[in-house]
């Protein structure tokens, strides 16, 4: 049978042991306007109830596309019975109602007709997993178009961001495939996909309340493959449905990157004004920095924030850096101009716009804690607004040198009971979650403004303590934010919905 046309363009992945939590919760995204499912009967304690779960959701929402999937052990499955009872599954599924069947590329060594049976009754789908590379693809997607299937799918372990360019060309090729790039790596391929002639992507179930009944849990499952995200975040967060070829595609760069907010409030901001931008978050080693920026150069990525460990590494493979930036000695935002490829740094505008609505910065002494990248960009803006800036930190030699480079004065943190200062600037990850009772302050605070970049939690144990003692605090939120209007800025030539972006952080909606 031919693919069925205008399929939706998330198929939400049902996999759970226990069979009526499966179809309640299949029935419950149904009901909520899912309409393009797959049944991951191999994930059933009883496969044998797959079926049935197929006819229940079928009976309900006559109009949902229902992907059967019984994928066995060996292949990257669950399912621990051999081929033909597989396949006995599968016609089951198709009878109760399923129109797609997922059958795995392996199974074709067993027995070369495998899709026979389904051929003239339903859409067939034949899929190839790599769990751990991606492999050369040419030859993957001859195989795959060999065996005649009316989808291809495709689904490997992304290793490098360039993986997620093979990936991307399968879809440029062929009209019938679907890729699947496993792990936060992946995320480029799996997101982007379907704007660029992927069928469908796959994303793990939202939760819903417990269906009637007393002591019933929430209606929800894991993931059944890595990197998948939730049905609502395909669709709300990064506009899976609604992208195209022309949506500009923008990404933060992290090891790890999973916390990242930065997805939340740029993509919010961009549906906000109406832009058509897609900002995805991508793991990336430290070895694969030269590879993403051929990566970056070839999908191409409008813009990329950057973030720990690469804002220094990043320096060496832009055409252009600005001066800030390079005193600094760290880029956080990678932008194109005239078709090069530059740096700069926004944690600086970060810094200075809050507190220069508090306080006025030239001739203000300020005292920075820390000696890292934040440590280093505040010393820099807040001396190019004429403030006094001495540093302190529990290594005095790393203290003592970045006060050194950057014509500050350092001051040993034990010695800090006679000091005072106008600001104090706290650029450590002491307090950020999950640590949040660290305090590097917990008695006497040595200034009357406290500015903690650590923007979760929202309110630090330092902040808490200075608020008790009467003092002018500021949030690390509100560094979040100016840096990312900065970028945002920089790459739409928009000016950036501040309030979105606030609320986005705040795990809030706006409007």
């Amino acid at each position: 049978m031919p693919v069925p046309l205008q399929l939706p363009k998330i198929c939400v992945c049902i996999g759970h042991a226990d069979a009526r939590h499966a179809a309640d919760l299949a029935v419950a995204s149904c009901d909520r306007g899912e309409s393009l499912l797959e049944v991951r009967i191999d994930h059933l304690d009883d496969p044998a109830a797959g079926p049935g779960i197929v006819e229940r959701i079928a009976r309900r929402h006559p109009a949902v596309t229902i992907v059967a999937t019984c994928r066995r052990a060996p292949h990257g499955g669950q399912f621990a019975g051999p081929l033909d009872q597989q396949v006995s599954i599968l016609l089951e599924a198709v009878a109760a109602g399923a129109q797609i069947v997922d059958v795995e590329i392996e199974a074709f060594a067993d027995s070369p007709d495998v899709l026979a049976p389904f051929r003239r009754i339903c859409t067939t789908l034949v899929s190839f997993h790599d769990f751990a590379r991606t492999p050369e693809l040419a030859p993957v997607i001859r195989r795959l178009a060999a065996t005649g299937a009316d989808i291809l799918k495709v689904a490997t372990h992304v290793q490098r961001p360039s993986d997620n360019l093979r990936l991307l060309a399968l879809c440029q090729d062929r009209d019938n495939v679907v890729v699947a790039g496993m792990g936060e790596t992946g995320s480029v391929a799996r997101l982007v996909s379907p704007a660029r002639r992927g069928l469908f992507t796959y994303a793990a179930p939202d939760a819903y309340p417990p269906a009637s009944g007393q002591g019933r849990a929430e209606l929800t499952a894991a993931p059944t493959a890595p990197g998948q995200t939730s049905a609502a975040a395909a669709r709300d967060l990064y506009r899976v449905e609604s992208a195209s070829a022309e949506t500009r595609v923008f990404a933060v760069i992290a090891k790890p990157v999973g916390h990242s907010k930065s997805p939340l409030i740029h993509n919010r901001s961009f549906q906000a004004l109406g832009y058509d931008g897609l900002y995805v978050p991508l793991l990336v080693e430290p070895d694969d920095i030269a590879d993403f920026f051929h990566t970056a150069r070839k999908l191409p990525l409008g813009g990329a924030s950057v973030t720990i460990p690469h804002k220094q590494s990043v320096i060496p493979h832009l055409d252009r850096v600005d001066e800030a930036a390079l005193e600094i000695g760290a880029v956080n935002t990678v932008y194109w101009d005239q078709g090069r490829i530059c740096g700069t740094n926004t944690d600086a505008r970060g810094i200075v716009e809050p507190l220069s609505q508090r306080v006025k910065l030239d001739g203000a002494q300020v005292l920075v804690v820390g000696n890292g990248g934040a440590a280093r960009a505040a010393i820099v803006a807040l001396r190019r607004e004429g403030a006094r800036v001495a540093v302190t930190g529990r290594n005095p030699e790393r203290v003592r040198q970045l006060a050194g480079q950057l014509g500050a004065d350092a001051v040993a943190f034990e010695r800090l009971a006679g000091e005072y200062f106008d600001v104090l600037v706290q650029a450590t990850s002491v307090g950020m979650l999950p640590d949040s009772e660290g305090n590097l302050f917990p008695g006497r605070i040595p200034a009357d403004v406290v500015f903690d970049l650590v923007y979760n939690p929202v309110e630090t144990a330092l902040l808490k303590r200075a608020r008790a003692d009467k003092k002018v605090t500021i949030s690390g939120v509100e560094m979040f934010v100016e840096q990312a209007a900065a970028q945002f800025r920089i790459w739409t030539g928009m000016e950036a919905p501040r309030d979105v972006m606030r609320a986005a952080v705040l795990g809030r909606r706006v409007g």
